[in-house]
């Protein structure tokens, strides 16, 4: 199992990045990706950090942690310039905040965002065809999200994407222990939203290539 989409105390998590690995490895995960809320003021000191400690982690083997920022209520404009300073800085796995459909992101962030160097569009609400077919021409993965909240409108992205032949990725999330779902969880997750049985291993197998483009 993968999940390319965690957060610490590093901004609104409940655990230290070693004990949010650590219950991930004993729930059976093969890699995680730990993808803090940043801005233009905390982004250089979280990545610091966060890089620091998946070297640490990585030189031991096992679970592969890739470092990594999502870009969190950012001026729509400002998204690709975080994004390309993001790469320069070290991040792994760049993720954009999108209009989740319980958050007040501002209008037209998720087109900034597919017009980014970025990794995955998360929670993208009620994307638009356009920036579907966005998605689809830069390679970027769209997220269904196991979140409460962002969940909502996982049914018509995974409509749209399959109209499309999008590349969707599952993520937990997880902000805190109990949202770091087991694989049987995450597989509810994505059969609910409407992925079938040969979509949603067709999902794994895409955060599997995520991790070899990015480890």
């Amino acid at each position: 199992m993968i999940d390319l989409h965690t957060h610490t105390v590093l901004s609104d998590g409940a655990l230290i990045p070693a004990e949010l690995v650590r219950r991930a490895e004993i729930n059976g995960y093969e890699a995680i990706a730990l993808t803090d809320h940043v801005d233009s003021g905390n982004m250089e000191i979280v990545l610091i950090q966060l890089i620091k400690f998946s070297e640490d982690l990585n030189e031991l083997g096992g679970i592969k942690v890739l470092p990594g920022v999502e870009l969190t209520h950012v001026p729509p404009t400002l998204i690709p310039k975080l994004a390309e300073e993001a790469r320069k800085l070290g991040a792994r796995i760049v993720v954009a905040h999108g209009e989740s459909p319980v958050e007040p992101v501002a209008p037209k962030t998720n087109w900034y965002a597919l017009k980014s160097d970025i990794d995955i569009l998360a929670h993208p609400g009620m994307i638009t065809e356009e920036e579907i077919q966005m998605a689809k021409e830069k390679g970027i993965y769209l997220e269904v999200s196991a979140r409460k909240g962002h969940c909502l409108a996982n049914g018509r992205l995974v409509s749209l994407a399959r109209k499309h032949g999008v590349f969707l990725v599952i993520n937990t999330d997880a902000h805190e222990p109990k949202e770091l779902f087991t694989k049987e969880m995450i597989r509810k997750v994505g059969l609910g939203a409407g992925l079938t049985e040969e979509e949603l291993q067709q999902a794994f197998r895409n955060s599997e290539d995520l991790v070899r483009k990015r480890f």
